[in-house]
């Protein structure tokens, strides 16, 4: 009967721990400043194209700010 118990016991010998769990850190994008390109336009042609080089300075910066933002709400695992 004893050696009938030891047998059974014999497959509970304690395992090794399991290993910890990865830590995972998010890290966003660390945000840089907005800058818009110097002008001295001279006519309304250069007066035109300074706008929209302005125009797209700014979406570059807003889709930047977006993307910081975007990281920041995001749960965890996403």
């Amino acid at each position: 009967m004893t050696l009938a118990c030891l047998i059974g016991l014999s497959g509970c010998a304690t395992a090794p721990p399991s290993p910890a769990p990865p830590i995972i850190v998010k890290r966003c994008a660390t945000p840089s400043p907005c800058t818009l390109p110097a002008s001295h336009p001279m006519t309304n042609g250069e007066l035109h194209l300074q706008l929209e080089k302005t125009e797209a300075a700014w979406a570059s910066c807003a889709a930047e700010v977006d993307a910081i933002i975007a990281c920041h709400t995001a749960e965890p695992g996403e």
